[in-house]
């Protein structure tokens, strides 16, 4: 199958693309999700003095050692959003706008989560809130939907969802100028809380109340336990052994998202941990 993988890597800082390197280098077919320009955190870092054997290194120039490195094994970074990933037994299923992907493990990387849920969205996941409005705006033709967007590219994703709907309220959780559809109206207002009985019934923002019935909260990314449903977390953070296993069968994580210290090397020690686990557990499984 054209998108089914050995290792699917989500995200791409250290731990990210360590992880990427070093299941390649044991040959496994891989995918790695997340931003094209990698970490951008780490390109913030005026100077680096405890990632060992690279003293006085400003956080840009070691972005682009990892860039090099990426490329000498022919590595590319697909630039897309994973949505939510499921667990289908002997594989994941990683939703990825209208595309599926498939894979027999996966390596979550995606750092940490700084946008915290609005009360009532992980309880209405499913149930009227989504993170794919392009994936799911067919629920909702001829109904009322609300976007919230992060960033610019939700914009797009509004722009396709006021096709089918009879109303759409987008929430630009940023500034500048939008380019929205006419149709469309902006409301620039903090969310508060989302509230329902079985299904999401309206929004509460900060100065006025929306009756709508989806809610699509379109972040950078989402938390671990969003995006893998049934994915253990303690304090905040994924929940892992020494060798980066979740509780969940052929699930390995590695970097910020699994706790502190968030240092670069320890994310890429803990990328090589995980890729190496999840190497062992496909060479496991192909023994039967």
């Amino acid at each position: 199958m054209e998108n089914r993988y050995d290792i699917a890597i989500i995200g791409s800082g250290p731990a990210g693309l360590s992880a990427a390197i070093n299941a390649k280098i044991r040959n496994k077919s891989i995918i790695l999700f997340g931003n094209k320009d990698l970490s951008s955190k780490l390109i913030k870092a005026s100077k680096i003095n405890n990632y060992l054997g690279f003293h006085d290194i400003t956080g840009e120039q070691l972005k682009d050692n990892f860039q090099n490195h990426i490329e000498k094994f022919d590595i590319n970074v697909t630039n897309e959003r994973v949505n939510e990933i499921y667990s289908m037994g002997d594989y994941f299923a990683l939703m990825v706008n209208e595309i599926c992907y498939e894979a027999k493990s996966i390596v979550i990387a995606t750092g940490i989560e700084y946008t915290k849920p609005i009360s009532g969205e992980e309880e209405f996941l499913g149930r009227g809130v989504g993170y794919c409005a392009t994936c799911d705006a067919p629920l909702y033709k001829d109904r009322i939907v609300t976007v919230i967007g992060y960033n610019k590219e939700a914009e797009e994703e509004a722009n396709y969802v006021s096709e089918l709907a009879s109303k759409l309220y987008y929430i630009p959780m940023y500034e500048g100028n939008y380019n929205l559809r006419k149709n469309i109206e902006v409301v620039k207002d903090k969310p508060i809380e989302i509230i329902g009985d079985n299904k999401v019934e309206k929004l509460i923002l900060k100065s006025k109340e929306i009756y709508t019935d989806g809610v699509f909260v379109l972040k950078d990314s989402i938390s671990p336990a969003q995006l893998v449903p049934g994915l253990l977390m303690e304090e905040g953070h994924i929940k892992v052994d020494r060798s980066m296993k979740t509780n969940i069968k052929g699930c390995f994580a590695a970097g910020d998202c699994i706790g502190k210290p968030y240092q670069y090397m320890k994310a890429a020690g803990e990328g090589l941990v995980a890729a190496l686990s999840a190497v062992s557990y496909l060479d496991s499984n192909n023994r039967y």
